[in-house]
């Protein structure tokens, strides 16, 4: 059983929609590392509000009244910058305009029920404070582990639930506030009971000394609103290191609890008992990527033994607790669609002190509902030595679901090549299916055997299921349609392309829920006989997207497109189908989705379209988040790279900007390279003219309020064709793709020549360095955040590549800017959290870079966040990284100041634009090695 989450604050550049993943088999089952927990779909991202902040002596920059052209002269920063430098600087504040954009509060998130008749408004805060970073944690085995309250370090949460009914005219009803909790309670993990009468979430209120409280899970009735603990005794409390609690049924829960046995946490030794070892005398090869928070010694071990393990418990409404099964550390609790089964795994020792938890033997075995154990399913090794190649995964059993259309059956995969993806073997996959207790000694059925690596299914019934399989390598993706339980009926290819050719996406099959609380796919029926289902899609065109909803003929492969985004102002999508039948097939004429709708202006909303008449029904009326913005201007533009590759952009131009009398603005180009394998595919256009452009905590559009262009997502495709591997001509075609843009804006007559910075965060603060050294002609200075900058020190791959240091030490060394930093003459501002856990972008990356910056006599600018991780969260953070940019780009933008730029012109002349409003932070991080390919599933 699943809710439908939306999250109505747009990640990034637009809102973003939560999936819709249901409890149980999800239509592809998430590959999230075993160090992350499967969070609910309704986890907030945002935390506690700052009231105040405490500014710099003599004021925070900003602060004036003035517009920004003179604010900026009035505020001292010419006079400040003896002081600049000095560590006992604190958090500075930007302009007011940001401010109030970054500071408005954020919209709600919203969860519908099981039958899609009532609306959760889940309510939040917006940024945190840096207190809240401050709390001590724990870094074990890749996870950050809050100690006092027994869960992950730096949780969001929710401060409020409303409740609504969706009326039958699809108006919402008035709001009724689940209540009885705690005064100041932080909320997570809210989930809806199976029937919809109940929701289970998990409540913690912090100490008096600031200290995080532990969780307890509160139940609520849907129909009065009033919440209660579900334990009685207050010492029972939740583990929430990975899986939290499940509903069983609709009135019992199955809960990982802190041990009541557990005493006080081990002791590090004061004097260690001998060395740290670690041995590779059977001479194995083994190559990992630069993980991080990994354990270090038989300490951490042992502490990350005491917060990870749990003990089951069934808790019931009426009181009753059942521990079932010894303590240990369990990773993912798993009923089976009929409730009568649980699937359980875990992870055990012998630990790692290279990988992270995700590779940590994992373990998987079936009980009955009532904690008896049935069988093991697996009890895979230590995974340290899984290839580096991209579409290289975990050898054993390893995608371990139930089948969302079956009482209880199992399907998983096994790899035929051992997992690495540079041995050619056929098949490569092979997908089994099994009955929960096999009867008579019943083998494992294979389902279906792949030449690519599995990449999901999507379940229907017995007659119809899809399977998908791609190899990164090649682009290639495909699916095939087979009938599970009818042997006579052989697979067939449905859909073959590539997946970076987004014109030929066909899109995704709609999900209806079942009787048992799964989801699979919805068949459609209309006066004919044939199998109908529904398709959704993005619409990629050259003119952009353009959402649409098919009828799909699954036997013919005809389509008859029965809804499409309105093109010409609106940018529309299907976010979900309302119209649920728990069993057979859905009439046409009965349909019912929910979609959103926006336009460059007008901000997400949410309708119902019903058919026959395809009436909408306005269902939310959101106020715009910025109305200071709402007349921005926007454009997608496209251009043309010198090699014939066509690249485009989004342009970004302040409310009231009249080129023919304002003249050339200072642009602010931000961006982030992306590999392909054809120029075709890199030359396709994602995204639409008509998305509301949603503005993040830290989105580059925010100096749209201090008066500049905006260049924002300009396409820098590296593009390998062939045998070619991309990054072998990384510098070239990143400096071409730079060179094109600056072209275009300058063409344009938007954008100074003079006065154009480039940056970006991750892999765009590596492209950012790398355009200061190699193209200091196209651009006055650069930002560059929690960037990688020597390659040497990600030896073993970083992004896509999958070739090692050794394999090709010239493209590593000519793609580092830390080896070209004598070369950067032109102003760097670099920006990193002080504990950035990513993957490759250790906060060593910085100081090193900013050394060897140093070292050249470079004008460089280091900032280092106490408390952060790869992307920033607390309201002190933010504040102070929108102050650092705003200041620079003033500075040796706005103003051409730079020192080291005899060529750059002060042109007073361009004045800022003043404004100020509202706005919600969610700009997520980019993070470095995790693209939108995986390049190891590690089971």
């Amino acid at each position: 059983m699943s809710s439908l989450t939306i999250l109505l604050q747009r990640a990034c550049l637009r809102f973003a929609l939560l999936p819709v993943p249901p409890l149980r088999a999800p239509l592809r089952p998430p590959r999230r590392p075993l160090g992350l927990p499967r969070r609910s779909a309704m986890s907030s991202s945002a935390a506690s509000r700052l009231s105040h902040i405490v500014a710099a002596a003599g004021g925070a920059a900003g602060e004036s009244s003035e517009p920004p052209a003179a604010a900026a002269a009035a505020s001292g920063l010419a006079q400040e910058d003896d002081d600049l430098s000095s560590a006992m600087m604190g958090y500075r504040l930007p302009p007011k305009e940001i401010q109030d954009i970054v500071d408005a509060p954020p919209l709600p998130v919203l969860s519908f029920s099981p039958s899609k008749d009532k609306i959760l408004f889940l309510k939040r805060r917006a940024l945190p404070p840096l207190s809240d970073l401050a709390k001590p944690e724990e870094k074990l085995a890749g996870v950050r582990i809050d100690g006092y309250s027994n869960t992950r370090s730096r949780m969001s949460f929710y401060t409020g639930i409303g409740i609504h009914k969706l009326m039958d005219d699809g108006t919402l009803g008035p709001e009724k506030v689940v209540h009885g909790y705690p005064e100041g309670a932080r909320i997570n993990f809210v989930t809806w009971s199976q029937d919809g009468r109940h929701l289970s979430f998990s409540v913690r209120v912090d100490e008096e000394d600031n200290t995080s409280g532990k969780l307890r899970l509160w139940i609520a009735d849907v129909e009065s609103g009033e919440a209660r603990p579900l334990f009685k005794s207050p010492e029972i409390y939740l583990n929430a290191i990975f899986d939290s609690f499940v509903w069983v049924n609709n009135s019992t829960l199955l809960v990982c609890t802190i041990p009541l046995s557990r005493g006080a946490p081990p002791q590090k030794p004061s004097v260690p008992s001998g060395p740290k070892i670690q041995s590779n005398e059977t001479s194995n090869v083994v190559q990992v990527r630069t993980f991080q928070d990994l354990l270090k010694d038989e300490y951490d071990a042992d502490l990350f033994d005491y917060y990870a393990t749990s003990q089951l418990v069934l808790a019931s409404f009426d009181g009753t607790v059942k521990p079932i099964g010894p303590p240990a550390v369990y990773t993912s609790i798993d009923p089976s669609p009929d409730d009568k089964y649980l699937m359980i795994s875990s992870i055990h020792r012998p630990y790692s002190y290279i990988v992270p938890c995700g590779r940590f033997p994992k373990k998987v075995e079936l009980w009955t509902v009532d904690g008896e154990f049935i069988r093991e399913l697996c009890d895979l090794p230590l995974a340290e030595d899984i290839p580096i190649a991209t579409s290289s995964v975990r050898k054993g059993k390893r995608s371990i679901y139930w089948r969302p259309d079956k009482p209880a059956m199992l399907y998983w995969v096994e790899t035929q090549d051992g997992g690495d993806a540079k041995v050619e073997v056929s098949p490569r996959d092979i997908v089994y299916m099994e009955n929960a207790e096999p009867i008579n000694g019943e083998q494992p059925e294979i389902l279906h055997k792949l030449d690519l690596r599995y990449a999901g299914t999507s379940w229907c019934d017995e007659s119809l299921a899809l399977v998908y399989e791609s190899w990164y390598k090649t682009r290639k993706t495909r699916t095939w349609v087979i009938s599970p339980d009818k042997k006579d009926v052989s697979p067939r290819i449905l859909f073959d392309r590539s997946s970076e050719d987004v014109y030929s996406d066909p899109g995704s099959p709609m999900l209806r829920r079942t009787a048992m609380g799964t989801y699979v796919i919805a068949k459609v029926k209309k006066q004919d006989e044939n199998t109908y289902i529904l398709l959704n899609g993005m619409g990629a065109t050259p003119e952009g997207n353009v959402p649409f909803l098919d009828l799909f003929d699954i036997n013919t492969g005809s389509k008859e497109r029965i809804w499409q985004s309105d093109k010409e102002k609106y940018y529309e999508t299907v976010v979900a189908l309302m119209s649920d039948k728990t069993d057979g097939e859905l009439p046409l004429e009965k349909l019912k989705i929910l979609t959103s709708k926006e336009s460059k202006t007008e901000n997400t909303q949410y309708y119902l379209q019903i058919w026959p008449e395809k009436k909408q029904v306005q269902i939310t009326d959101f106020p715009h988040p910025y109305p200071q913005l709402a007349s921005l201007y926007k454009e997608m533009i496209r251009y043309q790279r010198k090699d014939g590759v066509q690249l485009t952009a989004t342009l970004y131009l302040p409310p009231g900007y009249d080129p023919s009398q304002d003249g050339p603005l200072p642009c602010l180009v931000w961006s982030y390279p992306g590999e392909f394998k054809s120029k075709d595919a890199a030359g396709q256009v994602r995204g639409s003219p008509n998305e509301f452009p949603g503005i993040g905590a830290t989105s580059p559009l925010l100096w749209l309020a201090r008066g500049f262009a905006i260049l924002s997502g300009p396409t820098i495709p590296i593009i390998g064709e062939g045998d070619e591997e991309a990054n072998d001509r990384y510098v070239e075609q990143l400096v071409t793709s730079a060179e094109a843009a600056v072209e275009e804006v300058v063409r344009r007559g938007v954008a100074h020549p003079d006065k154009i910075a480039v940056g970006g965060h991750s892999y765009g603060a590596f492209m950012t360095a790398n355009l200061l050294a190699h193209a200091p002609h196209l651009f006055c200075c650069g930002i560059a955040r929690s960037g990688a900058y020597n390659r040497t020190l990600t030896p073993f791959g970083f992004q896509n590549e999958d070739r090692t240091l050794w394999e090709a030490t010239n493209t590593y060394v000519e793609m580092s800017p830390f080896m070209s930093a004598n070369k950067i003459k032109k102003p760097i501002l670099l920006i990193h959290g002080e504990q950035d856990n990513n993957s490759g972008t250790l906060t060593m990356q910085s100081d090193r870079f900013f050394n060897a910056l140093k070292g050249h006599g470079a004008l460089s600018r280091l900032v280092i966040l106490p408390f952060e991780s790869h992307g920033y969260s607390a309201r002190e953070s933010i504040m102070h990284v929108l102050w650092e940019t705003d200041r620079w780009l003033q500075k040796y933008c706005l103003s051409g100041s730079s020192k080291t730029d005899s060529d750059s012109v002060a042109d007073t002349e361009n004045k800022a634009v003043s404004a100020s409003g509202g706005g919600a932070p969610c700009e997520g991080p980019e993070a470095e090695g995790f693209s939108s390919m995986q390049r190891s599933l590690l089971w």
